[in-house]
């Protein structure tokens, strides 16, 4: 009986990992494909000391970025269980004063800019390196791994509509037998040449850096890639939480990654000429068209986990308030966090298309590739900086200030070694970068504008209520919702009905929409509601920044809790103010394009009605200009 209830528990386990294998791993589990190949070809012909030499920097920068940075100490800054560079920039501003916050968001803002580049590089170069694998089965069918290449892709994106649920459920195994094979190829190849295992021995690094050390600084940009998909250890930490996350990496992906690492090595050791393309080449021949098809179906499961970082992030950039409202549609019935947002897949599809078109293979696309994975990186461990040492004290604080301080000095080198190759593609996400975070900070900053300048003009709720009740408007029957920016003044709508309906309906709820800095918000911790007069509410409803507002949905919980507050959906109205931003033609271009940005992305957002959910037969609009 024991024994069942123990194999019970572990099967859920095993469940987890091997889901985790699926959408954590992916990324980092298809480095294998082209890391090796653009880190060696950087030195010409491999000798033993070159192939060493860059194993053994390759093994210690797995061990101390990925097993000590990432899994072992990042993954220990979570925002009620969420990690990603928005909770961890969340997590670091809760408490801190003004200017200091304003820091930190740049940086977190930074750091997810370089994730869309991130999103935008990592299908373009997977499905590129897998689909190459047919050129080493016959040079006669390179001309064909563009196009290929392009039908993946397109199909992928395509799918995105319909949901992963379905698919994903097959991305853990197709990745545990990947990384098995990765394992068992890796292996084939160093029981062939053992030698190869001196690698672990640091010794070789340092001799290597004390030999060549300008090489090994230019090297670095290529080894770095195979860093990539460490960042989605920490992003994906509320789906699978940390332990999975650390089981997954020590028990299979890390053997796995070191064993193809080290078996690239030890082929290239016997065959220096395999250079060319050391991961296939590793299989033997019979085996090659299977392992290019495999190849293919891992970029494939690779990129759909960006393609879904994607997606979870701009949701929580729109809930944060960093980008405008945009549709947002569930493909799940069942799991919240399956979501697809229209505008951000097409723009993805478009940016990879053209990546392909223009650079044409994997070893181009690789210059860029790194500058947006360094980048990202470093924001991550300076954003760390205000976190893990806090509420420390002492040899604790000094110890996580110093190895944070380790970290940083290894990411300032990798991001150093991949700006010495923007001139060769790594100024594509350096430009995407740029202008994303332009159009999050001028968003933030032009709401925050709006936010100031109806503060300064409202007067206070309760004073302009007790005033109605005492000298009223004409009631009429039902309860009135207005949507109201900030608590406990009066809503530019409710001005609005007054003055062009002169009418007020019997009772009235003033209703503020809040987004908390943690991840969820429990649901009966989501509103409060206080009177105001004898007929009207105020309620404030907070959600995470991992939530979708539905505005229905806390009216009802309101109706719960306030019994004599009338909120039947045929006796319920919502008013609401739309505002249109005009920009004064008084200033000068180079002052006003900010503005003029921010009133474009107004115009762009989605509508209100939609965003919360609020049923568009119920509302009334009332529109207002405001001026910037």
């Amino acid at each position: 009986m024991s024994t069942q209830k123990e194999a019970g528990a572990r099967s859920p386990q095993a469940a987890m990992l091997i889901g985790a294998l699926g959408v954590v791993y992916g990324d980092i589990g298809t480095s294998p494909l082209y890391t090796v190949k653009v880190a060696l070809s950087m030195t010409g012909n491999p000798d033993v000391e070159h192939v060493l030499g860059m194993l053994s920097i390759l093994f210690w920068m797995l061990i101390v970025v990925v097993s000590i940075k990432y899994v072992t100490c990042i993954l220990r800054a979570d925002n009620r269980g969420e990690g990603g560079t928005l909770a961890l920039m969340e997590l670091a501003m809760r408490g801190r004063p003004g200017r200091t916050r304003w820091r930190l968001a740049i940086l977190g803002l930074i750091g997810a800019s370089l994730f869309y580049g991130d999103s935008m590089i990592t299908p373009a170069i997977s499905v590129l390196s897998a689909v190459e694998g047919i050129g080493v089965v016959s040079h006669r069918l390179d001309a064909w791994v563009v196009p290929i290449s392009i039908v993946v892709l397109l199909a992928l994106f395509m799918v995105q509509s319909r949901g992963t649920g379905t698919v994903g459920k097959l991305f853990g195994p197709v990745m545990f037998v990947w990384f098995l094979t990765l394992g068992v190829l890796g292996a084939w190849r160093v029981v062939e040449q053992p030698q190869v295992l001196a690698a672990i021995n640091p010794i070789w690094a340092v001799r290597f850096i004390a030999d060549a050390p300008w090489e090994t600084f230019l090297a670095l940009g290529a080894l770095v890639l195979a860093l990539t998909g460490a960042e989605a250890l920490y992003a994906d930490m509320g789906h699978f939480g940390g332990p999975t996350i650390r089981r997954a990496w020590f028990a299979m992906v890390l053997p796995a990654l070191v064993l193809c690492y080290f078996g690239q090595g030890a082929l290239l050791l016997s065959d220096p000429s395999a250079i060319r393309n050391p991961f296939f080449l590793l299989a033997p021949e019979w085996g090659l068209i299977p392992l290019v098809g495999l190849a293919t179906i891992a970029t494939v499961i690779a990129s759909q986990s960006v393609i879904s970082g994607a997606f979870s992030m701009t949701r929580q950039a729109v809930q944060l308030g960093y980008w405008p409202r945009m549709v947002i549609q569930h493909t799940s019935a069942r799991e919240e966090g399956q979501i697809y947002l229209p505008r951000v897949n097409w723009l993805l599809l478009g940016a990879v298309l053209v990546l392909i078109l223009a650079f044409g293979s994997s070893d181009r696309l690789a210059h860029a590739y790194g500058f947006a994975v360094t980048g990202t990186m470093l924001m991550t461990s300076t954003l760390a900086f205000a976190v893990l040492p806090r509420n420390t004290r002492g040899a604790r604080r000094a110890g996580w200030l110093m190895l944070i301080s380790l970290f940083l000095v290894i990411d300032v080198l990798l991001f150093l070694s991949n700006t010495l190759k923007l001139h060769e593609g790594g100024w594509l996400p350096l430009v995407v970068g740029i202008c994303l975070l332009t159009l999050m900070v001028t968003w933030k900053q032009g709401r925050q504008q709006i936010h100031d300048t109806l503060a300064g003009d409202h007067q206070s709720l309760l004073s302009f209520m007790e005033s109605l009740e005492a000298y009223p408007p004409t009631r009429v029957p039902g309860t009135a919702v207005f949507m109201s920016m900030i608590v406990g003044t009066v809503p530019p709508a409710l001005l609005h009905n007054l003055k062009h309906n002169k009418v007020l309906h019997e009772q009235a709820l003033f209703l503020t929409i809040e987004v908390a800095d943690e991840p969820y918000v429990p649901f009966n911790e989501r509103v409060k509601v206080e009177r105001v007069s004898r007929s009207s509410w105020q309620a404030v409803a907070r959600w995470g920044f991992k939530q979708e507002p539905n505005v229905p949905q806390v009216v009802e919980q309101i109706a719960q809790e306030v019994a004599e507050l009338n909120l039947e959906p045929m006796q319920t109205s919502y008013f609401l103010s739309r505002q249109t931003v005009i920009v004064v033609r008084r200033l000068p271009w180079h002052q006003s394009w900010r503005r003029h940005l921010f009133a474009f992305m107004a115009r762009n957002a989605s509508r209100t009605t939609r965003f919360y959910k609020i049923p568009p037969n119920r509302v009334v609009e009332m529109g207002m200009q405001m001026e910037l």
